[in-house]
């Protein structure tokens, strides 16, 4: 009976310590992975801090852009402003300008002739280069 409990108690203990080598392996195993998972979110992580100082320098980028197209149209409304006054002050400009309408509304030489008191070299040429 003593030997009985003897063999018991020894596969008992080698079982025991076969559980315990399993659970080892499996913990170091476990192990690994948590450090591979460790090992990813840090990457995750610095990747995620450069794609946020890019997204912040591409804001940047994107209200100074902002800003300097609002000062340009509005140059470019002072400039048109100041083209359509220098139109309006100078006869001859008006002249041009009430011929081009002309001839966008389907005009003729000899009718710029007769309506701008253009020369006929000049009136043939606008027709030319404005006629659609």
């Amino acid at each position: 009976m003593v030997d009985e409990l003897v063999i018991v108690a020894l596969v008992f203990t080698i079982v025991c310590l076969a559980l315990v080598l399993f659970l080892y392996k499996q913990s170091s195993k476990l192990k690994h992975k948590v450090d591979a998972l460790t090992v990813l979110v840090k990457e995750s992580d610095r990747q995620r801090e450069a794609v946020k100082r890019e997204l912040n320098e591409l804001r940047s980028g994107t209200i100074g852009m902002g800003r300097k197209v609002v000062e340009l149209e509005k140059q470019l409304a002072k400039q048109t402003e100041l083209l359509n006054e220098a139109n309006q002050q100078d006869p001859q400009a008006k002249l041009y300008s009430r011929a081009v309408k002309m001839i966008e509304l389907g005009a003729g030489v000899d009718e710029l002739i007769q309506e701008c008191e253009l020369p006929k070299a000049e009136a043939e040429l606008l027709v030319r280069l404005h006629k659609k």
